[in-house]
């Protein structure tokens, strides 16, 4: 079961119920911000700050970074432009009583066009059940070849950030944006102050270990992980979190980033594929 929802200001979402699951999606973004397996905790984080107001990003849940990830090309907002634009609801499916399926598109238009002058067709394909899939499609509809780096920037509901272990890192390469460096990864992750990594070279799951349960996280299409935790000082200086949210998340994004970046001709197709359980 679903149904088009809206708060009172107006801003549109989805919310889906399954004997599975349940799950909640804003047209603006294709931005998942809950989602949860019956009888459990929501596997996502939304900041309590979050304001869901047109063109403002969302704090929490699965932010599309797209077609940019990060800030790199000064070209482009930071995160790309796809978070923060309208996109229409194509289809829901019930595969079965505990399986719901949505495909949500975005088109080139003369807004973005005047961001980024490609003309192209983003295609988010979401499952909601016992998993959580995401798969985001880009296809290139113009003449010329387009560069495109992008991220879902999940937000993972943690215990609390001292009890978190992330495995399946271990031996991996990483570029590390606080001293721009790069180093490798000897060890399983655990948080003792602000992480912001890019690892490359990753095909396998990555797993989060918290206290109170286990989650995977699998995806193909992409090579590349980002783990990021603000941790206390930059949590306080961040816009749209509270001062002590840094305790209550962790980020890890399935992303095509550096040199996992993707180069489309016209009419080719990448698709970058996620299934959380």
């Amino acid at each position: 079961m679903y149904k088009l929802k809206s708060f009172a200001n107006g801003f549109d979402y989805i919310e889906v119920q399954n004997t599975a699951s349940s799950a909640k999606i804003a047209l603006q973004g294709a931005h998942i911000f809950e989602y949860k397996r019956e009888r459990e905790e929501d596997i996502l984080w939304l900041s309590q700050e979050s304001d869901f107001q047109k063109t403002k990003a969302i704090r929490g849940g699965v932010p599309l970074c797209w077609p940019r990830f990060g800030s790199l090309d000064k070209s482009l907002p930071q995160h790309g432009f796809a978070r923060t634009m309208l996109f229409e609801l194509l289809e829901v499916k019930e595969i079965h009583e505990g399986k719901t399926q949505l495909i949500l598109e975005l088109r080139d238009t003369k807004e973005s066009r005047e961001i980024w002058n490609f003309s192209f067709k983003l295609q988010m394909k979401i499952t909601i059940a016992k998993s959580l899939t995401m798969q985001l499609t880009t296809t290139n509809l113009d003449t010329k070849e387009m560069f495109l780096t992008q991220a879902f920037h999940t937000y993972f509901n943690v215990s609390d950030i001292s009890d978190v272990t992330i495995i399946g890192l271990q031996n991996r390469h990483y570029f590390d944006a606080l001293v721009d460096e790069e180093f490798t990864q000897n060890a399983e992750i655990r948080f003792t102050q602000e992480v912001d990594r890019v690892y490359q070279g990753v095909n396998a799951a990555v797993v989060l270990e918290d206290k109170r349960r286990s989650i995977s996280i699998k995806s193909s299409g992409s090579s590349s992980v980002v783990v990021w935790n603000p941790w206390i000082e930059k949590c306080k200086r961040m816009s749209g979190m509270q001062a002590l949210a840094y305790k209550e998340f962790v980020c890890i994004e399935s992303a095509n980033a550096f040199d996992d970046f993707k180069s489309l001709k016209a009419g080719e197709s990448h698709r970058l594929e996620t299934l959380i359980c």
